[in-house]
């Protein structure tokens, strides 16, 4: 463990498996609403970045998107489907780095299903649109920062903290495995 979690007087790591960890990624990239999809993420190269809205996240963990099929992203897929998605729900909580394999599906009901009338900005033709396809990712593994106890109790830790001299916070932090 890094430096700072030495100086914790109480547990900060927890490391979380199947069922609970698909909970965690839920809860946490619902809450961002946005992330970043990083595509052709070959090491030592640059990759391929973009913010893009999670249409749904599921109960297994999977984290839906749509997307244009005649798009890079997709292009890249095609051809390397590993994938790494970051999140940020707020400032100082719901943080979520999620690597896993993503599947380009072209079903209309899914379509249907994750459909927003804001999309059109994207899809010209509405729900309809031709150009639509889903990208299903379904994570092998992660890394979440978070509160066990929301914001509040952590702003107070932290602020006892600054005044008392010690390293108080409601951190938690943990791998997923899926």
């Amino acid at each position: 463990m890094d430096s700072i979690n030495k100086n914790q007087p109480e547990e900060n790591y927890q490391q979380l498996e199947g069922s609970e960890a698909a909970k965690k990624i839920k809860e946490i990239a619902e809450k961002a609403e946005t992330c970043f999809f990083n595509s052709n993420i070959k090491t030592g190269l640059p990759f391929s970045t973009r913010p893009m809205s999670a249409q749904q996240v599921d109960e297994e963990g999977n984290i839906w998107f749509l997307s244009a099929n005649d798009s890079h992203k997709n292009e890249e897929i095609n051809s390397d489907p590993f994938v790494q998605l970051l999140f940020q729900n707020s400032a100082h909580a719901g943080f979520l780095s999620v690597y896993g394999i993503a599947e380009i599906v072209e079903d209309r009901a899914k379509i249907e299903e994750l459909w927003h009338p804001l999309l059109k900005t994207w899809f010209t033709e509405g729900k309809d649109d031709p150009r639509i396809s889903v990208i299903k990712v379904n994570p092998t593994q992660g890394y979440y920062w978070d509160n066990k106890h929301g914001g509040i109790v952590a702003f107070i830790k932290m602020a006892a903290g600054a005044v008392s001299g010690k390293t108080l916070d409601d951190s938690i932090e943990g791998n997923l495995s899926l």
